[in-house]
């Protein structure tokens, strides 16, 4: 029994530590620090949820920009089942998805420039990818500007403002927050 006294005492109190203190203390900074980000990143407009800027969402007219594709069980960009497609490159339904979603892009941005970016007919490993590069949002410029009625210069300028570079600026590329980006084009065009 007095071998087991130390080894109880030792537990209970790694427990208390790292079960309780630790998750605590981390929360507390979380919240003070970064509380935004804490709490999921919520985007609210006008008092109603529209979104997280962390998980990505669909968006299929044609007045707004489109995010990759998701491969996410269910439905698209469902948080509770992240995961990719998990086809390999050289799978032939991974090769007939991007074939498909090529002609229905060209199709829907016929002004646009013929060679669709690949993150746009690729799924993230995710499922959940809220980010673009900037030529992707780019590509998708000329259908935004006829849909919405305002020159292409106007959409290109609300796509660099909303471009976000990475700190260090050797760490990573820039990227593009589509749901942001959205809001940003609804705040443009119906202020």
């Amino acid at each position: 029994m007095n071998i087991l006294r130390p080894l109880f005492s030792v537990f209970i109190l790694l427990l208390i530590i790292t079960g309780l203190a630790y998750p605590l203390l981390t929360t507390a900074l979380a919240q003070w620090w970064f509380p935004d980000a804490a709490n999921g990143s919520l985007v609210v407009q006008n008092g109603d949820l529209r979104g997280s800027a962390l998980i990505g969402q669909q968006f299929t007219r044609a007045d707004y920009f489109h995010g990759r594709p998701s491969a996410t069980a269910e439905a698209p960009y469902n948080a509770l089942a992240s995961s990719g497609s998990n086809l390999a490159a050289s799978n032939p339904q991974l090769d007939e998805a991007v074939q498909l979603r090529v002609a229905a892009l060209r199709a829907a941005n016929p002004q646009a420039s013929e060679q669709v970016p690949v993150v746009l007919v690729t799924a993230s490993a995710s499922g959940l990818d809220p980010h673009l590069p900037p030529a992707a949002a780019e590509w998708q410029v000329p259908r935004i500007a006829q849909a919405r009625h305002l020159r292409e210069q106007e959409v290109r300028k609300l796509v660099a403002e909303n471009t976000r570079y990475p700190q260090p600026g050797f760490l990573g590329e820039p990227v593009v927050n589509i749901l942001t980006l959205n809001r940003a084009l609804d705040a443009l065009t119906h202020p």
